[in-house]
Formats: structure tokens, sequence, C-alpha cells
């Protein structure tokens, strides 16, 4: 790696512009008369249609790191670490084609906009309401230090981002995150459906250049595939074992099955899905983009076999500290096989699907801080003006504390929590999508399966030891699976201990006459759509100098 890349740095500052722009726009577009609601300013409105609803889940579910860890782990250690992605999000959106319609309607009906709010309405406890709101809240801060994992990544192959002088070294990330506070600050949820046409633009365009060109300049796909297995069947130095797997062995089909189903299962639980979600126009919106919505999957599949197009090409990724770092392979592939203004349109994107999921999790972050613990346990009489200005408060203070989080921090110590924060964030499935169907499943018995399910899969991870990279500790999410006694992804071993828990301390509180708490819900919140005449309106905000009604 050598020094600064003029051009390519040119075109990523341009487009970095481009989009900044976008997002201080963003504020005047379908601009209601008023901003200082959550209902505004955290989700859109509840106004977007199929296509900036697609745009903006794409743009969130797909993140910069999305695009950087995937082929870095095809490329590092093969199929099980990197290629699980495609299928799980394969199996996701049948999943919330059938329960994310009904959690639309009944958070339309009753003007819910977190799951923590639908959790308190539907079981009537407070107390299982903020375990569910603290999980995702605590999950999604590493996801938003992950994006800047991902813009490192972008600065350390364009030659920013080396030496000891913190200023040289950190300050276009401070630059790129005060910008993105900024306009989030100023448009909420608005600025990155905007932005996300163009983030997802991008990709496509670099992702489906990449696929046709890259393996025709390193033999085909013959020797693309010939290099990986070559590669994953080479003896690491550290424990002599293979590399990684070409294609997963019977020992490690379970690996595999469960990182898919559990992964699929955890996603929609993080309030930043959610909050996409939610911001649709109709509940027929979310179900048409969960049938559109695997065509990223599709480019996402292409983009994995990048990594392993990197190995036939014998790509180098390291780092300005002289050391290797998969998590540079894609950005460094791009730079070596491309001109450099196309690598830095390649650049751009991975920067700017940074920014579209950044904003919308400390979004989401912000929402269920202030709805979920501020309003319901701090200032029950917060109006929603004070709830949107908490709201853009706690936004700054997150994007803040993910930025120092990694400047201070290891790198993987970040990628380490977000493996946490996807043990944790699948323990609210039972509160959340078995509640949209049942209320047989008493309150403190799913509070108690949470509480057993969070302590299980944390202390499981914790004596997760990687050695190969010289980690003692939360060194990866597969342990033992017990009973059949094979590597498993640890969230859905504590996902069905959990389950067991409250199935077993429902049927004791059940016969013991334990009071249920009231459920606010009816039948027919499950299917309501847009223009119901039993939705509840957002109060409008009191200004200053007008007298309460």
């Amino acid at each position: 790696m050598g020094g600064i890349n003029g051009v390519a740095l040119a075109v990523l500052v341009l487009l970095f512009a481009l989009v900044t722009v976008m997002g201080f726009l963003a504020t005047r577009w379908r601009r209601p008369a008023s901003m200082e609601s959550l209902d505004e300013w955290g989700l859109g409105g509840r106004s977007f249609g199929t296509w900036v609803t697609w745009f903006l889940l794409g743009g969130d579910l797909y993140t910069a790191y999305t695009f950087v860890a995937v082929p870095a782990a095809m490329f590092a250690l093969g199929s099980v670490s990197g290629f699980f992605a495609v299928p799980y999000t394969i199996v996701l959106y049948p999943i919330i084609f059938v329960f994310m319609g009904r959690l639309w309607s009944v958070s339309h009906r009753h003007g819910y906009v977190t799951t923590a709010d639908f959790v308190r309405g539907r079981f009537g406890s407070r107390s299982l309401s903020l375990a569910v709101a603290v999980t995702g809240f605590l999950a999604t801060m590493p996801y938003i230090a992950l994006q800047l994992v991902g813009i490192q990544a972008v600065l350390e192959v364009v030659g920013l981002g080396g030496g000891d002088n913190i200023i040289a070294k950190d300050l276009p990330l401070f630059i790129a995150f005060a910008l993105l506070a900024a306009y989030t600050y100023s448009s909420g949820l608005r600025a990155p459906a905007v932005i996300a046409f163009v983030k997802d633009t991008l990709i496509y365009l670099v992702i489906i250049v990449a696929i046709i060109y890259l393996p025709a300049k390193v033999g085909g796909w013959d020797a693309v595939f010939g290099a990986a297995e070559q590669k994953m069947a080479t003896p690491n130095p550290v424990d002599g074992k293979p590399t990684g797997a070409f294609v997963p062995g019977e020992m490690q089909h379970w690996a595999y099955a469960t990182l898919g189903l559990g992964s699929a299962l955890a996603l929609f639980m993080y309030p930043h899905s959610i909050t996409a979600s939610l911001s649709a126009s109709t509940r027929n919106t979310v179900r048409r983009n969960a049938a559109i919505l695997p065509a990223y999957s599709f480019i996402l599949g292409l983009l994995a076999l990048l990594g392993w197009v990197a190995i036939a090409a014998g790509t180098k990724p390291i780092g300005l500290d002289g050391k290797p770092n998969p998590q540079l392979v894609i950005p460094q592939l791009f730079e070596d096989a491309f001109p450099s203004w196309f690598a830095g349109v390649a650049f751009a994107a991975i920067a700017i699907g940074a920014l579209v999921p950044a904003a919308i999790m400390s979004i989401a972050a912000a929402n269920t801080f202030t709805r979920n613990i501020y309003k319901e346990w701090i200032k029950p009489e917060a109006t929603p003006k004070e709830e949107a200005r908490v709201s853009k408060l706690v936004s700054l203070v997150v994007k803040a504390f993910a930025l120092v989080f990694v400047l201070a921090l290891d790198k993987q110590n970040a990628i380490n929590f977000q493996l946490l924060g996807g043990i944790w964030i699948l323990q609210t499935f039972p509160a959340v999508v078995l509640g949209l169907y049942t209320r047989w499943l008493h309150r403190w018995a799913l509070l108690a399966g949470w509480a057993v399910g969070m302590v299980y899969g944390t202390w499981e991870a914790w004596n997760v030891a990687n050695p190969r990279a010289g980690i003692n500790h939360f060194g990866g999410s597969l342990a033992q699976l017990p009973v059949i006694g094979q590597l498993g992804y640890i969230a859905m071993t504590a996902f069905v201990v959990n389950l067991v828990v409250a199935v077993a301390l429902t049927f004791v509180l059940r016969a013991t006459r334990t009071p249920e708490g009231e459920d606010e819900t009816i039948r027919g919140d499950y299917f309501a759509d847009a223009g119901d005449p039993r939705v509840e309106k957002v109060p409008e905000p009191v200004h200053q100098g007008t007298p309460n009604p």
C-alpha cells in the first residue's frame, strides 16, 4: 500500500459531499407542518411508499460493515463464516412477511414507535417492556460502531488514517460523523431515506461491474474456486488445522444451519429494522418489501464471492500499520484492479453505505431510549415535542459514543460486542413475535426466560476463545450445542433455553393464578391498514406562546 490515492480520494469526497447536501435538503422532502414528534422525526411521518421503503430497508440491513465483513470472512475463513449470510437473508424474508404486517398494523393503530411500546401494550408489563428496550439499545450500539469500521477500511486503503498524529489520523472520521450527526438531527429518518437511493445505486453498480470484470481478469471462475479451495485447505500455522472451509463439512452443518436460522430470526428484532418497517405508509407496503428485498440477497451473494476473487487475484490487505487486516480486502481489491476513479466510486459506495444504517440505527436507539426509558420511567408527562427533542439529543450522544468506542478501543472489541448483540437481541423474539399471535405466555415467564437466555448466551460467548487471533474471551459466536454435541450458534441455544423457561413458568404462573396484566390491543388491531378511523392520532405539539387546549 503506497501513499494517498488522490483521484480515488477526490471522487470519494465529491460523492460524500453530494449525499451530505441531500441529507440536509431531506428536511424539506414531504415536510409536514411540524417535525416535533417521533412520528415525524423518527418515522418519517409513517408515509414511505414501496420503493422508498425498499431502498431504506436495503440501506439499513445491508450495511457498510456487511460489504466489508462478508467477503473478508470468505477471504480469511471460507464459506461457513461468510456465505451463511446469503441463505439467512433468504430465509429472513418469508419470516417477516408473516409477522411484520401484524406488527405494522397494531403499531399504526396505537401509535407504537418501538417493539417495547408493543410489548408494554400487549402484556401490560413495564418491566418486560424495559427489558426489550434495554436489549435493543445495547445491541444497536456496537452495530453503529461497526459502520465506522467500514469507513476506516476505506480511509486506510485510500491512504488516510496512518501515523500517530491524532488530527491526521482521525480527522476525516470526525468530519464524516459530524456531518452525519448534523443532518440526522435536522432531517430525522427522511435523511437516510433520501441518501439510500444513492447508496444502493452505487452498490449495485460497483458489485455488478466487479463480478463481471474481475473473474475474467484472474482467469475465470475455475481459477477463483481453485485458488479458494487451495487456500482453505492450507494448514494454519497457529493450530495446524485447515485455514477455513471451502464447502462445509459434516461437522460444520449444525454451525452453518444455526447461524443462518438464528441470524434470520434476530435481524428484524433490532430497533433499526423495526423503525424502517414502521415508516411504511401501508400494511401491504411492508409485505411487498418482504417479497422484493431478496434482490439484495442476490447482490450479497455476488459480493461474498469477491472474497474468493481476491484470493485468486493475490490481494494483500495490509493496513497502514503494516499488519494483515482481512477487513481491507475488498477496498484493496478495488484499488489494485480498477482505475483510480472507479476505485473512488467503490470507496464512496462503502462509505455512504455506512451513513444510511448509522443514521437509522442512531434514530432507532434514540427513539427506544426516549419512548421506553425517558417517557416511561423518568418523565411520563413528556409531550410529543419534548420526546422529539430528547430523541434528537440522544441520537447525537449515541453517535458520539460509537465514535469514541471505535477510536479508543481495538476494532476487534466492536466486532466482539456486535456478535454479543446478536445473541442478546434474539432473546426478545418470544415477547415480540409470539406476542403478536398469543398472550398465552405469561409476562413474568417471558421476563424470566429473557433473563436466563441473556445470562446463558453472555456466559457461553465469554468462554469462546480464538487462539488464531489471540483472543481468550468473546472470540466468536459458536459453541457446543447441548445434547447434540456439535458446534452451533450460541444465540439459538440461548433462545431455546429462553423459550423452555418461559413455557415452563407459564404453566406454573397460570396454575397459581398470577395476574397476567391488561392487554390494550384487540384482534382487529392486527389487521388495520392506512386510513383506519380508529388510529390514535398524535397530539399536535404545543408551541411556545400557544395556550394548552
